[in-house]
């Protein structure tokens, strides 16, 4: 025979269980709303570029100053489109139509013959977008040293550059962006999810009246708060999965960790975004109200200050501190370490604690104003 306790249990999560399956929002926050942001934050948020849209300023006529001009041309890294006056594109470089200029000048072939140690062509970048600005100045510099370096090949000469750099990238040797930001991404989903999922339902009930009837009866506040936890703590781990599949199969990002320890430290995330939700359905009790607050104690921080775009050690120290006490932070950790490098227990379980310890906080508060409005 199974206790009273155990028996009203399995009743709320039965209960709980039903009611998303019969509530089209649940649904479509628990396996629509997942698949949605994967796909968004996969084609939206892709650092690395490629087809920049320049122009070719080809102010000098030698056959050396087209042949660089058509390695521009040849780069998988331009879309450029050639001129011969910097005055052609000046239109188009103010309204965005192009990210930059390569200006190839007169004095190119006759700077090259004296074998001029400094770069014989200029490169205009629109500093509105620095990332994209930087990106061109990088790819520039990258074209013209392969085509001295071809140059100097059908010489028969040596080309030396300025320096012989070596480089050597760990854990991200492609130096893909969506390797480091789909990890990152999948904490943001299931911050969301987990967080605006518990809220708007919970809420609905204390709007309803239904969860004071509830605890009118035998329930403990104990055995409410596990009774709702279960139900959407197995829903969003079905959302992680989704998220998951997503990520490997269709963006192609690495998963070099286990199964076990994803799910164990998923596990110890999902309990701090449930018990946000819950905390603030149990302050709210009001479905707008619930759901805004959740945007913006659960997603803004989040996205803001968990590291998936910004590194926190970048930001003031108050910011970073303030970053200290978001569980999403310590999740992408977790989440970058298991997709890159492993499962590096020094790394995960640190970060695990950190979350138990702000799932905890949670629970608790949501528990004390349960157990206060039973009293």
């Amino acid at each position: 025979m199974t206790s009273p306790a155990l028996r009203r249990l399995a009743a709320i999560i039965v209960k709980e269980g039903l009611q998303i399956v019969r509530d089209p929002s649940s649904i479509l926050i628990g396996f629509i709303l997942p698949v949605f942001l994967t796909l968004l934050s996969g084609y939206a948020t892709n650092l690395d570029l490629d087809h920049l849209r320049v122009g070719i300023v080809l102010e000098d006529s030698s056959p050396e100053a087209q042949d660089l001009a058509a390695s521009f041309l040849a780069s998988k890294y331009f879309d450029p489109r050639v001129g011969h006056d910097r005055r052609e594109f000046a239109a188009d470089l103010v309204s965005g139509k192009v990210r930059g200029l390569v200006v190839i000048p007169q004095t190119f072939s006759r700077d090259l013959a004296r074998a001029d140690k400094s770069v014989p062509f200029q490169v205009i970048a629109d500093g509105s977008e620095p990332n994209t600005a930087q990106f061109l100045q990088n790819y520039a510099q990258g074209v013209w040293l392969s085509w001295m370096a071809v140059r100097a090949e059908g010489k028969g000469a040596e080309f030396r550059q300025p320096a012989n750099l070596l480089p050597r990238t760990w854990f991200n040797q492609e130096l893909v962006s969506l390797n480091s930001l789909m990890p990152g991404g999948m904490a943001i989903n299931l911050t969301l999810i987990g967080a605006l999922l518990t809220a708007l339902v919970v809420a609905r009930e204390w709007e309803r009246g239904t969860m004071e009837a509830m605890l009118a009866t035998p329930v403990s506040p104990v055995e409410m708060l596990i009774g709702k936890l279960v139900p959407y703590f197995l829903l969003g781990m079905a959302a992680m999965f989704i998220c998951l599949g997503i990520t490997i199969a269709l963006f192609g990002v690495p998963f070099r960790g286990s199964i076990p320890a994803l799910v164990a430290v998923s596990s110890v995330f999902l309990l701090s975004a449930l018990g946000l939700g819950l905390f603030i359905s149990s302050v709210a009790r009001n479905q707008f109200v619930a759901s805004q607050a959740a945007i913006l104690s659960a997603f803004l921080p989040a996205y803001f200050l968990s590291g998936y775009v910004f590194e926190p050690s970048g930001m003031p120290w108050p910011i970073e501190l303030l970053s200290r006490a978001i569980a999403a932070r310590y999740y992408v950790s977790c989440l970058k370490t298991l997709f890159l490098a492993g499962d590096a227990w020094a790394l995960l379980l640190p970060n695990m604690g950190g979350m138990a310890l702000i799932a905890a906080v949670l629970l608790g508060l949501t528990l004390k104003n349960t157990a206060r409005t039973v009293a």
